[in-house]
């Protein structure tokens, strides 16, 4: 049933009134809605109901749009998260197995190998199948052509019904029912051209197909032609499916009438034979690829079991189990490399084993000597003292020998010390005694000890700390002979120039750094000056110290504290140490308060509240204040 819909114009004036008239019904029947009351009550006007119902249907659209957008969003964050942390544990994995990495590459290049091969056979068996089927269909419908153009022209039929009858059988004997490749027909008058006044047949064709499903590209070229043939790939409907079919097309003659003759052949079984054919080769591929996969997993198996096998091994050996040896099977060359890695653990398990025995015989030795020197010295260092008080009494020389013995007496008493520290150490019985305190207040009591060797080197001491206290919880005892050591050294090396020392504090951590102006020393003095027994220059003669164990014990009492303790020196610019000690115990040090190099003579980061001076020249005081002393200390606010 067809039914046609006309469309009543708009008035001129656009008065929605002038186009709403109503229509008479076309037959009155019980159907027929009965007109209205003048009683009954006037609705709204029919435009703004249906703007009313639009309203509510975008309403509609847009909730309905919020809530699939809110599923989506629920659903992504419900997803991503598990796609995410996939992605993170392929590419762990990817980076940690040499395994994986190879045989999902093998798989990879497979793959595309295939993928590449498989699409050029493919695409070569589809052309074969199609050059032959078009060159079968070519040859069929010449001949077939042929037959009907001298069925026409041998025709002699003058009535409708005979021409009819004619042209019936003509194309239904054409149409080929049976054959290997099925044909059908479209037959169609060309237009444009006089009409026979016996031209009966204006079209015709077959299993109710239309000229439409022949290409306007091949019925043109047919058209424009004399009697050549065309062809076009084309689809044409069997049923409820679209089949891949050629239609070759030719003009023929009846009774005076040119008519376009299209045969469509059926490529349905050759597009049959070209799926199996695909679906043959992605079967293929897909069991060609898992074995591939599961030959490269076998054979790199074999080679990386071995190198994974060693690395374990390795950071056992690493971690101190040092009786650990790889598991030796056959005589390939991963054999010999186990048998290689085992000999080398069996030599290395041995020499570290001696190393070990004599480090723990040189360590008992040194302790023990220690131990055993002390009671001799502690009588050598009473007869200096007695011989020291009395020096007054003796002739210059034994005066200068009491002296001398006096003094060599002491600093072998502190390299005996620094010895039985080192040891302790070394034995690992050295123990922290930490609670809180003011850093602020050790720096000023080391400042103050150490006035004197200021004084005897010419040195002025400074201090530039922030104001207010800065409480750590450390071992005061160690630290003030951290400090102790640290602030001796610059006076020392300073060469009588100013030594700075600067605090600060952060969230984590309290910085100390002594900086120096004096000789300096390179970047590889710098790493080594914690070395035990090292010196820059073993030839310069020392006034104090000069053990060489002293910044060693330094470092042992910063490591003891989970602290850094940390060198910078350029030879004549001076040297900086910096000392970073985390203000709870149990914290770890990210980032400490003040920068190793200094950018000048203060440190940048140092505090700005509290400076401190150590005045050391009595023939200079600085005015306003007495000078009675050999130093004097002033805060400045």
């Amino acid at each position: 049933m067809v039914s046609a819909t006309k469309q009543v114009p708009e008035p001129a004036d656009g008065h929605p009134a002038a186009a709403a008239q109503p229509a008479a019904p076309a037959s009155p029947g019980p159907q027929s809605p009965a007109p209205e009351s003048p009683e009954s009550p006037a609705g709204p006007p029919r435009g703004q109901s249906a703007v009313f119902r639009a309203g509510i249907w975008v309403r509609r659209g847009r909730i309905v749009t919020a809530r699939v957008l809110r599923l989506v969003r629920i659903g992504a964050a419900r997803v991503l998260p598990t796609i995410r942390y996939l992605l993170r544990a392929l590419h762990r994995r990817w980076r940690r197995s040499l395994q994986f990495r190879t045989v999902l590459t093998t798989l990879m290049l497979a793959i595309g190998s295939f993928v590449v091969v498989g699409a050029y056979l493919s695409n070569q068996i589809a052309n074969n199948l199609f050059q032959e089927r078009l060159a079968q269909a070519e040859s069929e419908t010449r001949y077939n052509v042929k037959q009907v153009q001298d069925t026409f022209d041998g025709a002699q039929v003058t009535d409708q019904s005979s021409v009819i009858t004619l042209v019936y059988d003509t194309l239904n004997a054409v149409e080929g029912r049976g054959s290997v490749i099925q044909r059908r027909y479209v037959f169609e008058a060309m237009p444009e051209q006089t009409k026979p006044r016996n031209r009966w047949v204006e079209s015709r064709a077959s299993d109710q197909l239309t000229i439409s499903v022949i290409p306007p590209d091949l019925r043109k070229a047919v058209q424009e032609s004399g009697k050549d043939q065309f062809w076009a790939s084309t689809e044409f409907p069997v049923g409820t499916e679209d089949r891949p079919g050629i239609a070759v097309g030719n003009k023929v003659t009846f009774n005076g009438t040119v008519y376009e003759l299209y045969l469509i052949y059926d490529l349905n079984t050759a597009q049959k034979t070209l799926d199996e054919i695909q679906n043959v080769l992605l079967a293929g591929a897909a069991v060609l690829a898992l074995l591939i996969g599961a030959v490269a997993w076998y054979v790199t198996r074999n080679v990386v079991s071995p190198v994974s096998h060693a690395a374990v091994v390795s950071e056992k050996l690493a971690a101190g189990q040092l009786q650990e040896r790889m598991v030796v099977k056959g005589e390939d060359e991963v054999a010999r490399l186990g048998a290689s890695f085992n000999h080398m653990a069996a030599s290395l398990q041995e020499q570290i084993t001696q190393l070990a025995t004599l480090s723990q015989m040189q360590q008992r030795f040194v302790s023990d000597v220690s131990h055993e020197l002390r009671t001799p010295l502690t009588t050598v260092r009473m007869a200096a003292e007695v011989l020291y008080d009395a020096r007054e009494d003796f002739d210059p020389i034994n005066k200068r020998s009491a002296e001398l013995l006096y003094h060599q007496v002491e600093r072998f008493q502190s390299l005996l010390a620094d010895l039985l520290e080192i040891s302790r150490f070394d034995a690992g019985v050295a123990v922290l005694d930490a609670e809180p305190t003011d850093i602020i207040q050790l720096i000023t009591h080391v400042m103050e000890g150490v006035a004197p060797v200021a004084a005897e080197y010419g040195s002025e001491v400074t201090l530039n700390a922030p104001q207010g206290s800065v409480v750590v919880e450390m071992d005061d005892r160690r630290i003030d002979r951290i400090l102790r050591n640290l602030v001796l050294n610059a006076l020392e090396h300073g060469e009588g120039r100013p030594v700075n020392i600067s605090v600060a504090a952060n969230g984590t951590a309290a910085a100390v750094a002594v900086r120096d102006h004096g000789i300096g020393m390179t970047s590889a003095e710098a790493a080594r000056v914690f070395d035990r027994f090292w010196r820059a220059d073993p030839a310069r003669a020392r006034t104090t110290g000069g053990s060489g164990l002293g910044l060693s014990i330094a470092t042992e009492d910063a490591k003891l504290h989970n602290g850094w303790l940390q060198a910078w020196g350029k030879r004549g610019s001076g040297a900086n140490f910096r000392l970073t000690l985390p203000l709870r115990q149990g914290e770890v040090i990210t980032k400490s308060p003040l920068q190793l190099e200094p950018a000048d003579v203060n440190l940048d980061g140092g505090g700005e509240g509290r400076q401190m001076m150590l005045l050391l020249d009595q023939a200079a005081p600085v005015p306003g204040t007495p000078a009675e002393g050999p130093h004097e200390t002033k805060e400045q606010p």
